[in-house]
């Protein structure tokens, strides 16, 4: 079972196998105690389960209503305006259109995140500007010196998960407002709150209303993770509805399925069970934080999703640490070793039941420390406890151990000018249109003109700016340099390619109310009646 089971992570290079795989490949089928994809463990009940499995060959026997149909819907529950909404076949679908369409040349992201975010635009040949998030800062995300990454690189589209995945990293709503009012000049902002109906650091913490307001900004919401629905692939995009229309426009009409058709009708007369199981998570949350933390040598980050981030204690390595949890104790867990900005000295934990947090509390003991508590399990050998698998990587992040390694360093420019490379052509549809994101009308693509190559960045806008220097420093929301021609490393930065360490592009084989009706409003907390 043993090299069955754990040979299905080396085949998984952006992610873990998925829970059929693992099912089929334990030969009994029965799962592990998943600590790995981060759902509600409390939520559909069991009565919701049973009302669904007693209609289950009407559901998926018969074709599902339009996806029009089932937004409207939604938007009812959500009290959203229908014309600002676009739903999808899982957030994902939503990422991989938003790239089609609105993201022209570059994306930046800060880094330990959501896979889709990088890989995503790389597999389309956009430049991906990372910045990456700090261990000794307990990758704690500074929006200011992100901005001023932007600035420097002359990115045109960014994102900013909230909170983000893997580490639980919250931003407070008016830190966000005033990050989507500085970048009001970029052809796209995005934030991406999969995970924010399980913060509890903040009333209302979504800025759906204010997205709704401005021309260049989109926020992502999952459902399959608060409802705890994963399979059923749903989730949704809120925008002005000029943007919201252009992705809306591209989706098929029966990209939703059934199920997400069924749940969506369902949902409104089960408020008050919803309000409930987020309560519930939350303290779970502070249970299980609390437990970690009190073993020898594992730190535990903040965190305002339903995941806790880990670094193991030193000599631990990830991946022994994952197989021997799912081949001994039957509990998966991510180990992180494949996300760019992390190593595999971290886990992701999802929250669950403090019964399933014992059995993992006593299985990670008997791993790391066997029968000496204290005694962490020692790494595989010399050189292997990062596990990214690609080589720049590796040298991107793996030599301070997830701590975030300065990017690496361009060749420096020849004085004599030089034409500038340019990436495969985009459709023109994709690669005209002006920054107010089809607002006007496209344009012809411009031929691209001799022009010196960039200069390599200066070292204060690669490393954060000391409290003395930053007075001095120009603001880092002041006004643009102006774009970088696609296809263009940015100054100081990597071309995807450089960051996967390959010549072309691989692709990534395929993350409380009161009553009974009260809901979430449109800002995504609170009640409406």
């Amino acid at each position: 079972m043993a090299e069955n089971v754990t040979s299905l992570f080396r085949a998984t290079a952006a992610h873990s196998p998925s829970m059929a795989a693992l099912t089929r490949a334990a030969g009994d089928g029965a799962g592990p105690i998943d600590f790995c994809i981060p759902v509600n463990p409390y939520f559909p009940t069991p009565g919701m389960w049973d009302e669904m499995s007693s209609r289950l060959r009407d559901i998926i026997t018969y074709y599902p209503s339009s996806a029009d149909t089932i937004t409207s819907e939604l938007c009812n529950l959500l009290q959203l305006p229908p014309q600002a909404v676009a739903m999808g076949n899982g957030s994902t679908e939503l990422i991989t259109w938003i790239d089609h369409l609105l993201v022209r040349e570059s994306l930046a992201i800060p880094v330990p995140t959501f896979g889709r975010w990088t890989d995503q635009p790389m597999e389309t040949g956009k430049r991906v500007d990372m910045f990456p998030l700090q261990e000794s800062s307990g990758f704690a995300l500074d929006l200011a010196q992100y901005a001023e990454f932007i600035r420097a690189r002359g990115t045109r589209a960014a994102v900013i998960c909230n909170p983000n995945n893997p580490d639980g990293g919250f931003l407070h709503k008016h830190a966000i407002v005033q990050f989507m009012d500085a970048m009001a000049d970029l052809d796209l902002v995005v934030i991406d709150e999969s995970f924010l109906e399980f913060a509890d650091a903040e009333a209302e913490p979504s800025v759906v209303q204010e997205a709704m307001l401005r021309p260049n900004v989109i926020v992502l919401r999952s459902l399959g993770k608060n409802f705890g629905l994963h399979g059923i692939r749903f989730g949704y995009m809120v925008a002005n509805p000029a943007l919201a229309g252009r992705v809306r426009s591209m989706l098929p009409k029966w990209n939703l399925n059934a199920f997400a058709e069924y749940v969506v009708f369902m949902l409104k007369e089960h408020g008050a069970e919803y309000a409930q199981s987020l309560q519930q998570v939350y303290r779970d949350r502070l249970d299980m934080s609390s437990q970690l933390s009190a073993l020898p040598g594992l730190t535990v980050y903040p965190s305002q999703g339903n995941f806790l981030f880990v670094r193991l204690p030193v000599g631990a390595e990830g991946t022994v640490v994952r197989d021997r949890l799912l081949t001994e104790h039957r509990i998966l867990v991510r180990e992180c070793g494949n996300k760019i900005g992390s190593s595999s000295r971290f886990l992701r934990l999802v929250v669950r039941p403090q019964v399933d947090v014992r059995r993992l509390v006593s299985g990670l003991e008997q791993v790391l420390y066997g029968t000496r508590r204290g005694a962490a399990v020692p790494e595989l050998a010399t050189g292997t406890s990062y596990s990214s698998g690609t080589a720049a990587v590796d040298r991107l992040v793996g030599s301070t151990n997830g701590a975030g390694a300065p990017l690496a360093p361009q060749p420096q420019p020849q004085p004599q000018v030089q034409p500038m490379p340019v990436a495969a052509p985009m459709p023109a549809a994709a690669a005209s249109y002006d920054q107010s994101n089809g607002y006007g009308t496209p344009m012809p693509t411009p031929t691209p003109m001799p022009t010196p190559m960039p200069a390599p960045m200066p070292a204060a806008a690669q490393m954060p700016v000391a409290p003395a220097a930053a007075a001095a420093a120009p603001s880092p929301f002041a006004a643009p340099q102006g774009p970088t021609p696609p296809g263009v490393p940015a100054r100081g930065g990597l071309t995807a390619a450089q960051v996967r360490g390959t010549n072309g592009l691989t692709p990534a084989p395929a993350s409380g109310w009161p009553n009974a009706q009260s809901w979430p409003n449109a800002a995504g907390m609170g009640q409406t009646g």
